[in-house]
Parts: structure tokens; C-alpha cells; sequence
């Protein structure tokens, strides 16, 4: 394992709206990742804060475990490595190529089947056809989706789409893996082989950032788990 950081948060703050518009606090985020120069410090009528002052420092192989209330800002901080969003205050670096399972539907096309979505979604995470003509069968039979991989995504259910997502997320040449929730979906079976691959990431010296209300599940695979509330590190605890 390097001892080299591959993720940094150095005094994170995020700002959100409860507005559905284009409102200031949209606007001063985007003047400020254009010009650099520092937003508001204070909040507008239905604006929040999602962080508040989050430091850490992820070195290469490490699997980080978030876990809190709902709102607590766990997808606010995978959001942010990915670059969905970006800091009201404070900087992050993540070194490396990114595979977020973020949001679910992110990177499908609900009208296409399961392998075309596996061709889409694999050239959106870095892989080339030629890889993923290699790959696809593998892909296939991870997700264990063979009886409906021919069928549009439109009509999977929650977990169908996620083990897919999951198995193409997996099997791309990421540096550094996202998961939401991909814990909560899926039968035990599935999800037992989600934590392997986990492992298996972990040991190529990939880095892992887990949301889970799954302490348990987080605790079999985690080096760190981050407990968060309103935006605030309540805890950070090593696993021995």
C-alpha cells in the first residue's frame, strides 16, 4: 500500500439550495470554480450547508466506509471526488480515474438492453471496445443477469439495474471506486460477492469509498469508517 494520499479533503464546505432554480447560491458556485474567488460565507433564505470543515487524507488501497443519518452528507462527499459538484470552500485532489455508482440510472440509457448499456456505460468509465468485447461475458455473469441481458433497462427492477451497474463499475480500469448504497440492494448472495470484489479491488490497490447504513457489512471490509451528521466528521474510526 502507498503511503502516498490519493484523495485529499482540506476544509471542505458545501453550500446547498433548497430552491429547485438557478438561484445565488448556484450562481456564486459557478463564479467561483470560474474565477476562483471565494463565496459567501453566509446563508441565504433556504440555503444549507451539506459539509461543514471535512478533512481527510485516503491513501491507495484504502476502502473507506460513510455512514450517518439520511442528509448527513455522505453522497455530497462522493459527489464532490467525482466532480458532480464542487466546494463553496476549501480543496480536494483525487488522483486517479474515477468509477462513481452514485446515483442509480447515472451513465444508462433506460431505452437500451443490458448489453448495450454494458458497451455505453464501460466507454464512459474508460474501457475500449476491444476490452469490453473481452469483458462482457464477465460483466454478464457477475451481475447474474443472463435471462435479461437482452432486455431494455427500463423494465429492470432496482436491484437489477444495480447489479448491473455495480458489475460494470467493477470490471473498469478505475482507480478509485464510489459506491452508494450498493450494499442495500440485492439478496445476500449478491451482496457476498459484492464484498469479495471489494477485497479483490482493495488488494490491486484500488481506493474505495463505501456509503452503507450497514456498519457490519462496512466493518468486514472498511480500513476507516467515517461516521457523519449535518455535514460534520463526528467520528473516524480506524478497523483493526
Amino acid at each position: 500500500m502507498s503511503f502516498e494520499p490519493v484523495i485529499e479533503f482540506n476544509n471542505v464546505w458545501k453550500k446547498y439550495s433548497k430552491q429547485q432554480v438557478l438561484n445565488n447560491s448556484l450562481r456564486d458556485e459557478l463564479v467561483s470554480v470560474i474565477t476562483g474567488r471565494k463565496c459567501r460565507d453566509e446563508l441565504a433564505d433556504g440555503e444549507f450547508w451539506a459539509l461543514r470543515d471535512i478533512s481527510l487524507s485516503v491513501k491507495k488501497g484504502e476502502c473507506v466506509g460513510l455512514c450517518g443519518s439520511n442528509g448527513a452528507g455522505k453522497s455530497t462527499i462522493l459527489k464532490l471526488i467525482s466532480n458532480v459538484t464542487y466546494p463553496t470552500k476549501g480543496a480536494i485532489s483525487a488522483q486517479g480515474r474515477v468509477a462513481p455508482l452514485i446515483e442509480l440510472g447515472a451513465g444508462m440509457h433506460p431505452d437500451l438492453n443490458g448489453i448495450e448499456n454494458i458497451y455505453m456505460n464501460g466507454t464512459i468509465l474508460g474501457l475500449t471496445i476491444r476490452e469490453l468485447k473481452y469483458k462482457v461475458e464477465q460483466i454478464v455473469d457477475f451481475s447474474e443477469l443472463h435471462e435479461f441481458i437482452n432486455v431494455p433497462v427500463k423494465k429492470y427492477s432496482s436491484g437489477m439495474f444495480l447489479r448491473l451497474a455495480f458489475s460494470i463499475a467493477v470490471h473498469s480500469p478505475a482507480d478509485i471506486f464510489l459506491f452508494d448504497e450498493v450494499l442495500a440492494v440485492g439478496d445476500e448472495g449478491f451482496q457476498s460477492k459484492c464484498l469479495q470484489k471489494i477485497e479483490n479491488i482493495k488488494s490491486d490497490n484500488g481506493t474505495i469509498f463505501v456509503v452503507s447504513h450497514d456498519t457490519n457489512a462496512l466493518g468486514r471490509i472498511c480500513d476507516h469508517i467515517v461516521r457523519l451528521e449535518h455535514g460534520i466528521v463526528l467520528t473516524g474510526e480506524k478497523i483493526q
